[in-house]
């Protein structure tokens, strides 16, 4: 709780003369009044400890929740992260990043991205061991991918991207350097854990999520999103057992007729609402 601090300041009506301290009783009980009070302990920051790695209150630390080392994969993840996602306080980039190993877990913040001037993210989609997960008429099924090519032969690279859903899209579509890489989708039919945010679809995941099923995916090893999604269940129940609400997503509410917003006038907008019910792809967050 933020401390509460009191000022107080002493006026002299302009003309009247102070007269000095050791002839004054009434000067004596103010100075032994400040006195007083300068012998008071001084109060400590009021601002909850904090831990030094997860950089969240000690009282709901997550690091218990982590794996004890970094996670060894061979597939490098690069998260292109929209600006607007670095403010948010509830995000899953970061415990996703706090398990595994920094070098296989990249951050590139931005909206806009060109080979003049992002050589080596350009030189990644150029790679024909990148993958780029996001759903698509063009997109590939990823375990279709994986089961056709021999195991361990290729160390994939994985673009996701990271922001809400309009901010994913207008990343994707506003930059040809995404359309290089082969395009796939995840097809596992799977409920968000990520309740105290709102998805459109009961199926679409968190960027961790997404995350967590396309290692376990490449890595061929399910224990991968286990452990992945552990931290990210820790940070749901932390939040719900301090006031939070669970979110419905969209779909939910439109087909039990719990949405309580204006529908919109627009008729694209309408369709994607539509759409939310019949589609069963699955996107990253």
């Amino acid at each position: 709780m933020d401390s509460v601090s009191s000022f107080y300041s002493l006026e002299a009506s302009e003309g009247d003369e102070l007269e000095p301290c050791e002839e004054s009783s009434d000067t004596d009980g103010l100075v032994d009044a400040f006195g007083d009070l300068a012998a008071l302990p001084v109060e400590a920051d009021g601002r909850r400890p904090t831990c030094l790695r997860c950089c969240r209150p000690e009282k709901v630390c997550l690091c218990p929740f982590f794996p004890p080392q970094p996670l060894e994969v061979s597939t490098c993840l690069y998260v292109v992260q929209h600006p607007a996602e670095e403010s948010r306080v509830l995000r899953t980039v970061p415990l996703l990043a706090a398990c595994l190993p920094q070098e296989k877990c990249n951050v590139i913040v931005g909206r806009r991205f060109n080979e003049a001037k992002h050589a080596d993210l350009a030189a990644l989609c150029q790679d024909p061991r990148t993958l780029i997960l996001y759903p698509g008429p063009k997109s590939q099924d990823l375990e279709e991918l994986v089961q056709n090519q021999e195991v361990g032969t290729v160390k994939h690279n994985v673009i996701i991207i990271d922001g809400t859903w309009s901010q994913a899209k207008n990343i994707f579509l506003k930059n040809s350097l995404f359309h290089l890489p082969k395009q796939v989708h995840l097809n596992r039919t799977l409920s968000s854990e990520y309740v105290i945010r709102t998805q459109p679809s009961n199926i679409c995941l968190s960027t961790l999520e997404s995350a967590a099923v396309a290692l376990s995916i490449l890595e061929q090893n399910d224990n991968i999103l286990e452990v992945l999604l552990k931290p990210l269940k820790a940070l749901c129940s932390f939040q719900l057992e301090h006031g939070a609400q669970i979110h419905h997503s969209k779909e939910h509410l439109l087909k039990n007729g719990l949405y309580d917003k204006p529908m919109p006038k627009n008729k694209g907008k309408i369709k994607r609402m539509e759409k939310l019910i019949s589609d069963r792809n699955i996107c990253p967050r």
